[in-house]
């Protein structure tokens, strides 16, 4: 290999080591940005109070989201083409499973055509209410502070109607279970 080239692979190294560091640092950033804690958040520009809202279901039932007032309450705004959506709804099946009969309801919110949405929830054998909307549901995932538009987007509401928590990551189960924990 020639001085030349030899010296133009260790500046390209030394770019793509940089450019690592950078685009690593960042990550981390917008991670801690991702898990936004509104109990130890000092500024709240997003409304605190669950916004109404009524939609169909997979049956064409509209159901109110005041049909769950009282309850531990975690509403996910997810699609069937986003594949950390479609890795955490097992867990979120197992979820309400366990705490249903403590006060605990997931609501789904599907981004996504209706067909596709029953075709993936069918087979998996979702216990909880799911929820159909288009650009209605883009609309109202902003109203509950998705001002990024992310995917998956999860909130979790105290049984007074309180927005608690905010994600815009992937959830597993343990995760979903510290956050609601104190709340059942």
């Amino acid at each position: 290999m020639s001085k030349l080239n030899s010296a133009l692979l260790m500046v390209a190294m030394a770019v793509a080591g940089l450019m690592s560091g950078y685009f690593y640092n960042n990550w981390q950033k917008q991670q801690k940005l991702n898990q936004v804690n509104l109990s130890s958040t000092k500024q709240l520009p997003l409304a605190t109070v669950r916004p109404a809202f009524q939609l169909k279901d997979l049956e064409g039932n509209t159901r109110d989201v005041k049909e769950w007032d009282g309850k531990v309450l975690m509403i996910n705004f997810w699609a069937t083409w986003c594949p950390p959506c479609r890795k955490e709804i097992p867990a979120f099946i197992e979820l309400q499973e366990k705490y249903k009969d403590k006060g605990f309801i997931i609501v789904g919110i599907a981004l996504d055509e209706k067909q596709a949405v029953i075709d993936f929830t069918d087979p998996m054998g979702v216990n909880y209410p799911v929820l159909m909307a288009e650009e209605e549901g883009i609309q109202l995932s902003k109203a509950y502070g998705n001002h990024l538009g992310v995917l998956p987007f999860t909130v979790i509401v105290d049984r007074k109607g309180n927005i608690v928590q905010r994600q815009r990551t992937e959830l597993t189960f343990e995760h979903v279970e510290n956050m609601i924990k104190p709340l059942l």
